[in-house]
Formats: C-alpha cells, structure tokens, sequence
C-alpha cells in the first residue's frame, strides 16, 4: 500500500471516527443497536407511502473535477423511521488514493447524508416494537465505468466487521459507536433480517 492510500485511509478512518464518535441519539443511550448490512433491513422495515429513496447530488464545488466518487455512509434508522446519526465509512475516488482537495470527502459524505435524511421507512405491520438499527448506504457519483462497477468499490459485505475496524482504531470509542451491538448484527440476520 502506498504511502499515499495510507493517508488518505487514516484521514477517512478519522472523519468516520469523528462522525461515529460525536454521533449520540439521547433518547436511546442505554439500548444497545442493533446493525444489519446494507438491505438487511428489508424483513422489519419498508419505505414510509408515498416517500422515494433519494439520491445525492453531485456536490458543486467538484464538479469541474467530474471525477468519479463512491461513498458508504452509515446511518442509524430509528424506531420512527427517520435517519440520523450518519457517518462515512468508505470511499473511493478516480482521482487517486488521496483526498484530492481539502473538504472533498466531507461534501460527498454530507451529500449522501442530505439523500439520507428523506429517506422515511415504516415498520413492517407484523413489528409490533420497532428498535433503532445501524446499517450502511452506498453511494455512487459519476459514472462512467458505469454504476454496478463503482458501486463495488465501497460496498461494505460485512458491516459488523467494518465497526469493528473502526472500533479497534478509536482510542475511546464513544456515541453511537460504543452503542452499537456488534453481536447483534449475527442476530439480526438470525431474527429476519438477510444481513445482505
């Protein structure tokens, strides 16, 4: 790995820190969170009537670079449907391994989350009490090699696996990361969730 992938790996690893560390949902504090990976929460959860899934907007100050981008950006569902709590987890650029200009990653990360912030689920009618769960969204920007393909370069397989990555790289986790239950994930996907 080059020195240059490693740096800008260690500045994404600590924007996604900063975002899961500074992240708190109060009304929850005590409960631990469930995570499902990206589509897992199919079996619990739909989209609210009427409301489409969003997709972010190219951010303005980087169009002229028309690179392409992908981000995973996690994202706390909560038991009223709503999102919040959102945090990138992966990216990539066809610019190259670094970040490109300073506040490139934050405006495609805060891009996807203003995406995520209309989106509006419900709970399935056969959940009697819907609970918060953590899960992930994968968002492409540009696509010339096409969308499937660029896709592929930030979907998370295992997100469990993932927090765990960042949990061992944060000194003291806090927020909603140290809230997370990372077993839960395996039950989750046990419970009715596909964990896919």
């Amino acid at each position: 790995m080059s020195g240059r992938s490693l740096g800008m790996r260690h500045r994404v690893a600590r924007w996604v820190l900063a975002g899961l560390l500074a992240a708190a949902a109060p009304a929850f504090a005590a409960q631990p969170i469930a995570v499902a990976n990206e589509g897992g929460i199919r079996d619990r959860w739909m989209l609210a009537p009427g409301v489409a899934l969003a997709t972010p907007a190219y951010p303005q100050a980087y169009v002229r670079r028309n690179d392409e981008v992908c981000v995973a950006v996690g994202y706390l569902l909560n038991p009223d449907g709503t999102t919040s709590d959102y945090a990138l987890l992966r990216a990539w650029t066809s610019a190259g391994a670094d970040e490109p200009e300073p506040g490139y990653w934050s405006a495609f990360a805060e891009a996807a989350g203003d995406a995520l912030r209309q989106w509006r689920f419900q709970p399935r009618p056969e959940v009697a009490a819907p609970q918060p769960v953590y899960t992930v969204g994968t968002f492409v920007f540009g696509m010339r090699s096409g969308a499937a393909t660029l896709r592929q370069r930030c979907a998370i397989p295992n997100l469990v696996l993932r927090l765990r990555e960042l949990r061992a790289a944060a000194r003291r986790p806090g927020g909603i990361l140290s809230r997370l239950d990372l077993d839960a994930g395996d039950a989750y996907r046990r419970e009715g969730g596909d964990g896919r």
